[in-house]
């Protein structure tokens, strides 16, 4: 597998030129999330899934081209279930997802770190899912009190993640 030079972009930089943004174009999430990843830098234009307990629609996302996106999981901040385990990272990271962030927990820790892909979530939990096939897919969230958008990008670095509206000029 080739290496994928990380993007070039830091956080910090983005809030320092960003910081008296009140349009709401320029968000930045809270500090709450770890990283459980194989990648630690990594950006997208954004799709989103909304579930609660119920991780169908996230795999049948992961499952899909991810083309460079990342997946923003609105999983009501529960931290009774994992949305995501070790083969739903590793079916991130076969089909291009640059990274998924879940307000939630996931599992398979040591399996995830091995992913070639970004993983941000709330905690580890080692208790799986119901399958209900419920939830909504590309829709606007709300993620930790922070607005998300279909579309959006997502920057995530050592220092944390931020959303806009449109992309960084090149």
């Amino acid at each position: 597998m080739a290496l994928i030079s990380p993007p070039a972009f830091a956080t910090c930089d983005l809030c320092d030129v960003h910081k008296n943004d009140s349009s709401g174009q320029f968000r930045v999430l809270p500090p709450v999330f770890r990283d459980f990843g194989g990648v630690a830098r990594f950006s997208g234009p954004v799709s989103t899934v909304k579930c609660f307990e119920d991780n169908s629609l996230v795999k049948v996302a992961v499952d899909s081209p991810g083309e460079g996106r990342v997946l923003v999981v609105d999983g009501g901040a529960s931290l009774r279930r994992a949305l995501v385990g070790g083969n739903l990272g590793a079916a991130a990271a076969r089909n291009g997802w640059a990274g998924v962030v879940v307000d939630g927990c996931v599992r398979d820790v040591s399996e995830l770190a091995q992913c070639s892909t970004g993983i941000r979530a709330l905690a580890a939990m080692p208790l799986p899912t119901e399958k209900r096939q419920e939830g909504q897919r590309d829709v606007a969230i709300q993620i930790q009190g922070v607005w998300v958008y279909p579309g959006d990008w997502l920057y995530a670095d050592e220092d944390g993640m931020v959303v806009m509206a449109s992309p960084l000029k090149a």
